[in-house]
């Protein structure tokens, strides 16, 4: 019997939340009954999910999970919601982007010393155990996996424009990218992103150029504690990111988005895409590229030869409402381990939590094997933290956007857009 709708899912919560009533009572039969809600909602994804609770409950005959799944637009607000009236949620998908300001409001519990003799704990890669307690050394959540950017690329296309390998640097891109180029061809050499999330491509590059100088723990500073805007590799950076649009994009890009991207790369017109392993999926299904046509490589280096991987992730915890925690930790150990982990990671097409996976065929051949060379390399593909969880961070998505729309358009020069996100930062952290 399914668990869910989106629609009963939302009544559900609602009624949760209005009634203060918890379904996770045990019943006569000592049996608890937790709730938990997911963010990141697709069918597919919600009936793997379900799937793995069905193998958990069949391991903890006395542990039931209601699956409680609100449509994505809606999710954070509705699990905000349950969250602020104290009770309805035990188990929850965090981000890392919500985990700041819902841990700042006491409504996430820190499983730390719940976690202490887990040992699904020294199966995870350096990573995930990074990724899974904060500043302060709290765990609010395990990751399931990560979302990394890696170069998918056209290899037929490269070979006919002369080189033999995909660039490993922004400058070769720049090289390779404006070669293939030709619109009279219908042939576009990089698919830019213009549109919505347009300051994330653009800040991977600024990364990538003052690698040897960031600050792990922040990966919009320096190690002096100035921007990573305001170092003079970063004017270098964007202008060699300006002329990518120039040179080697379709003029359309500047308003592209996820979609569009990913569509001018899987459709044949573009060489070069920048973009999270979910694509992998979306690629390898499309009807006008064959297999041995792409693949993917590691992240773009700086002059340094170095790069930054601005991983972003999410995972699971418990509320700290709940009145199962023991129960509800047990569950997200579950998850978080083993062939469960596993099968998560592989389905949603995310860079896997479990160091065994380096050894697994399905991540060492094809499109995924960059993603190994990258987790296997730490020294070159530096690992560091964005400030996602800062309570601004919508507000500077917004503003950053438009700014490269408008550099792209020829209305902000580099110079001036980088000063600006200096001076919006330096005056952020004041505060």
């Amino acid at each position: 019997m399914k668990r869910r709708t989106a629609a009963l899912a939302l009544g559900t919560a609602a009624a949760m939340v209005l009634t203060g009533c918890s379904t996770m009572s045990p019943g006569d039969s000592g049996t608890v009954t937790l709730s938990m809600v997911e963010s990141l909602t697709n069918p597919a994804r919600t009936d793997l999910i379900e799937g793995l609770i069905a193998d958990f409950e069949r391991q903890n005959p006395k542990i039931r999970v209601n699956l409680v799944s609100p449509p994505t637009e809606q999710a954070d607000q509705k699990i905000q919601q349950m969250l602020q009236s104290g009770s309805g949620v035990d188990v929850l998908e965090v981000r890392d982007i919500t985990v700041g300001p819902w841990s700042n409001n006491g409504w996430l519990y820190d499983m730390k010393k719940d976690l202490a003799d887990w040992k699904g704990r020294q199966a995870l890669t350096d990573n995930a155990v990074e990724a899974s307690e904060n500043g302060e050394g709290r765990t609010y959540f395990v990751p399931y996996g990560f979302y990394g950017l890696s170069l998918f690329h056209r290899t037929d296309l490269i070979e006919e424009a002369g080189f033999d390998k995909p660039p490993a640097t922004w400058e070769e891109l720049l090289e390779q990218a404006s070669a293939i180029h030709d619109p009279a061809e219908r042939r576009y050499g990089y698919a830019f992103r213009g549109g919505a999330n347009a300051h994330s491509n653009a800040t991977a590059a600024i990364e990538a150029y003052v690698a040897d100088r960031i600050d792990p723990a922040n990966g919009y500073l320096l190690k002096d504690g100035s921007t990573i805007f305001s170092a003079p590799e970063a004017l270098d950076a964007m202008e060699t990111y300006l002329k990518l649009f120039q040179r080697a994009s379709p003029k359309s890009s500047v308003a592209w988005g996820y979609p569009e991207m990913v569509e001018g790369f899987s459709n044949g017109s573009t060489a070069f895409l920048l973009q999270d392993p979910e694509v992998i999926a979306t690629v390898s299904a499309s009807k006008s590229i064959e297999p041995g046509q792409w693949s993917t490589a590691p992240l773009l280096a700086g002059p340094s030869g170095k790069t930054v991987q601005p991983l972003a992730t999410a995972g699971w915890g418990v509320a700290k409402g709940s009145k199962h925690k023991a129960e509800a930790v047990k569950l997200v150990e579950f998850l978080s381990e083993g062939k469960a982990s596993a099968a998560f990671t592989k389905k949603n097409s995310l860079v896997p939590i479990l160091k065994s996976a380096a050894e697994d065929d399905f991540y060492r051949t094809g499109p995924w094997a960059s993603y190994v060379t990258m987790t296997e390399n730490p020294d070159t593909y530096l690992v560091v933290t964005q400030p996602r969880g800062v309570a601004w961070w919508a507000e500077w998505q917004q503003r950053a956007d438009k700014d490269v729309q408008r550099m792209v358009l020829g209305k902000l020069p580099p110079k001036d857009l980088l000063e600006g996100w200096d001076a919006y930062w330096t005056e952020k952290w004041k505060k």
